[in-house]
Formats: C-alpha cells, structure tokens, sequence
C-alpha cells in the first residue's frame, strides 16, 4: 500500500528500514530520511508513526519522541535530527 503519494512511499518500505537499535528511525522525519527523500506535503506523517508504532511493537505506548531507554538515547544519532514539530505537519 502506498502511504506517502509524494514520494511513493510504500508500507512495506517503511517497515524495510525499521530495525530494533540505536540505527533505527525514530521520527517520520527520519523515516524519509533512511528512504533518501524528504517530506513534502506531510500527510503521511501520521500514517507513518502509526506503521512505525507497529512494527516496533509499541502499539499502545505514549506518544513520545524516543521510545528507548535513556542510554540508548544518548548514544544515538538520531535524536540528534529531532525537532519538535517532527520535521513535518501532521
């Protein structure tokens, strides 16, 4: 299923680059980063931390930025890339 028409983005390539580890996205923002795009009109957004909730197995966990523990928010990389506002409109 394509979720993002922009950047025809599928379902299955959002979860391709979610992997459990410091490496992995964390933001939709980041997402695209990971798929060498960028976001355009930003309703995907949703779409995508829902998949990303999904995959990562944290279906009923509060919405945060950083769903790891402190020391693996420390020493990734990412969260260097995070804003506030994600990086797009929701």
């Amino acid at each position: 299923m394509i979720v993002c028409s922009c950047n025809v983005l599928s379902d299955g390539a959002v979860r391709a680059c979610l992997a459990p580890g410091p490496s992995c996205p964390r933001t939709p923002a980041q997402v695209y980063a990971c798929l060498g795009c960028s976001p355009k009109c930003g309703r995907c957004a949703r779409t995508i931390r829902d998949i990303m909730r999904s995959a990562l197995g944290q279906d009923d966990a509060p919405e945060s930025g950083h769903s790891c523990s402190t020391a693996c928010a420390q020493a990734c990389s990412l969260v260097l890339f995070q804003t506030a506002d994600e990086g797009v409109a929701a």
